[in-house]
């Protein structure tokens, strides 16, 4: 019985594909974010916003209590974690998600919200590994069936749109790109 490897590799490509959307998808968006991390915080939204407080209600020594109804009359709705004053005159209040600092003697304030970044908080999570053991040994195969992909991909097509023909320039310019680029910035 003859083996039909084109067969063969037409349903290995077919099935491991199917198997690593999710990771693609998951590896493709977190590539986008890194490549454009100095453009902007893949993880975070951070915000940023002046505001104003009535300065008779400010003290240097304000307890917990003080500064929740500060926080209430501002309108922040997070959590407070801690309050310190770093200067004389500067209140700094520590939030869930961000922070608020106060000048005391013109009720002029500063308040930094930070949020996860909906979806490429988790994508990047997943995309920078932290060691986690079972993630970085899903990551290796799903690594190896990118390379399977690839090679299985070469004999997907015959005749002239595959690789003897056609596929042979593509393949060729897929390589000779990361090459020039490679031999650019080294």
């Amino acid at each position: 019985m003859k083996i039909k490897w084109r067969k063969i590799n037409n349903i290995l490509h077919r099935d491991v594909g199917y198997f690593f959307f999710g990771m693609t998808i998951i590896y493709a968006l977190s590539g986008i974010a890194l490549n454009h991390i100095s453009d902007w915080d893949p993880n975070y939204i951070i915000q940023n916003k002046k505001l104003q407080a009535d300065p008779s209600v400010l003290s240097n020594s304000m307890d917990k209590v003080q500064v929740q109804d500060l926080i209430a009359d501002l309108d922040i709705d997070k959590g407070i974690k801690k309050h310190y004053y770093p200067s004389p005159g500067v209140l700094k209040v520590f939030l869930q998600g961000g922070s608020l600092t106060m000048n005391i003697g013109s009720g002029h304030g500063f308040l930094e919200t930070v949020d996860r970044r909906p979806i490429f908080y988790e994508v990047n999570y997943l995309h920078y590994n932290h060691s986690k053991f079972l993630w970085t040994w899903f990551s290796d195969i799903y690594a190896v069936g990118l390379i399977l992909l690839a090679i299985t991909g070469l004999f997907v097509l015959r005749g002239k749109n595959g690789l003897k023909r056609r596929g042979v320039w593509f393949v060729l310019v897929g390589i000779a790109i990361p090459l020039v680029f490679l031999m650019l910035y080294l």
